[in-house]
This record gives structure tokens, sequence and C-alpha cells, in this order.
């Protein structure tokens, strides 16, 4: 068996396309742009990059990216006061705070700051808590992403059993409550969980969400598993994906798999952010008299 290729790049070009016409169609509606704001700490040359290829995503669907740089020494009361200034600021419909921040800042406290119509990177409580009980709201981006392109290609997730490997607030946990929502039975692994190997071989859907490449070896994965591995560090991601995609029926490449997915969800749900802010700003008619 050879495992069929997640396309993440192929769907997420599909999806920018929708969010350009939405964007265009915004526009003509409503006379403005949507604007995402992205919010840099220090100079860490990853972060960098990443900011920069979401600004360039940005400007080809039609929409702004106002980008704040910040110096890797602010306080963590400075950089909340700069991410509330964003959240009361009428001009922006969502703020994106680039992670991971340096060790000094408290990234939940700077998290916390954005406010929930704006959370179009789905990274706070409100968000999680909205993903958890399927009541809509804005999803985490990478897990957002994750789910559209299992959708694409139309892999069955009800009644199946979902082995999440990372437990990260942004990543792990949330992928985990979005399969629930779709009907799977999840197991979550993480740095402490005994028999690894065991539980990754009993799995129909691998979620690797760690970071360590090469943490998940292809011979644990059980002969038609779905493999989609969201980690990422030194060029590789978690899976040995020679092997794995010998087993897997279908898997995601690293880079080209689950990537460009993060970034055209975080866009389309820009545009989302902005519809609703225009909808609740917009005044109510009142009932006719008869």
């Amino acid at each position: 068996m050879t495992a069929r290729i997640l396309d993440g790049r192929a769907v997420s070009a599909e999806l920018l396309e929708q969010v350009r016409q939405e964007v265009s169609e915004f526009v003509d509606e409503h006379g403005r742009v949507p604007v995402l704001a992205t919010v840099l700490v220090g100079d860490d040359p990853a972060s960098h990059t990443y900011v920069r290829m979401k600004a360039n995503r940005s400007a080809k669907v039609g929409m702004r990216s106002r980008r704040i740089e910040l110096d890797a020494g602010i306080t963590t009361e400075m950089l909340v006061k700069q991410i509330h200034d964003l959240s009361e600021d009428p001009e922006v419909d969502g703020i994106l705070l680039q992670h991971p921040v340096p060790d000094h800042i408290d990234e939940r406290a700077a998290f916390e700051a954005i406010a929930p119509a704006k959370d179009v990177d789905g990274v706070t409580r409100t968000s999680f808590a909205t993903t958890a009980f399927g009541e809509g709201g804005f999803k985490s981006a990478t897990p957002g992403g994750i789910m559209t392109l299992l959708d694409a290609y139309d892999i069955p997730l009800a009644g199946k059993h979902a082995v999440v490997v990372g437990r990260s607030a942004i990543l792990g946990r949330p992928v985990g409550m979005l399969l629930l929502t779709q009907d799977a039975t999840v197991t979550y692994c993480h740095s402490r969980t005994v028999g690894l190997a065991e539980r990754v071989a009993e799995a129909d859907v691998v979620i690797a969400a760690v970071g360590r490449p090469g943490l998940i070896r292809g011979e644990w994965i059980k002969p038609g598993a779905v493999v989609i591995d969201a980690g990422y560090a030194d060029g590789s991601g978690d899976v040995e994906y020679e092997a794995a995609a010998e087993r897997a029926s279908y898997i995601t490449p690293v880079p080209g798999g689950v990537g460009p997915m993060t970034i055209a969800t975080l866009l389309a749900q820009t545009v989302q952010a902005a519809r609703e802010r225009e909808a609740a700003h917009r005044p109510r008619t009142a009932p006719e008299r008869v």
C-alpha cells in the first residue's frame, strides 16, 4: 500500500480563491477592506517568515494586513495593552499574535487580551470553549485547517478511533475537540504516555502535533490509517514519512500538508469576523406599525 497524498497546497488554494471572492463581495457591500493585525514580538527569523507569508497571502486575497513589531524585551503588561488597543480599534477585524513569544512573556495573558470577536486564530479560552461545545466561533487555525483538509478528501470520521499525539492549547487539545464533534472516538497521547507505539497502532486516524522530528515511527501506523502530520521542526515532521506512507491510506507531506491550510483558515476566519462585526453594528430596522 502506498498512501494517497493529502495535498494542503491544492486544497488551500481553493479555499483562498473562495476567500478572495468573499473579500471582493465584502468590499462592494461595505466599502472597506477587511483588516488583519499581526503582532510580532522579538526577532525570531522563523516568526518573521511566517508573518511575512501571512501578509503576502492577505494581499493576494485583497485583504489588508497591519503589522505590529515589538521589541523582544517588552513586558507582558505592555503587550497586553497593545493587544487590548487592537481589540478596541474599529478598523481591525482580526488579531493574530505570532507565537511563540519570548519566555518572559505570559503568552496566555496576551492571548486572552484578544477580543473573542477578533480571535481569528482561535487561541482564547472562549474560542476553545465554543469549539468544544460545537457552538461555532473561531476554530484554532491549524486544527480548523486539518478538519477542512479531511473534509476535502471525504474522509469519514464518525466511529473512527483518532489518536492525537500532543496536547498543546492551540493544536492538540482543540483538534481533539473538533474530532469529537464529528463523532470520532479520541485518545490523547503526550510526553508521559506509556506505550505510545501501541496507542498509535490502534488508530484509524493519527494526528501528530508535537514538533519532534521522527517521533512517530512508520512501523507503528495501522495499515489503512489516515496520518496527519502537524509537527514541524528542523524542516521535518513528527512522522517517519516514507515508512508511514507505505502503510497509511492517506498522509500529509511536510511541508505542503497542514501548513498551507493554517494560513487559509486564518484568512477565511478574518473575513467571517469582518462580516459578523458589520452585522453586529448594523442598525436594526424598526418594525412597521399596522
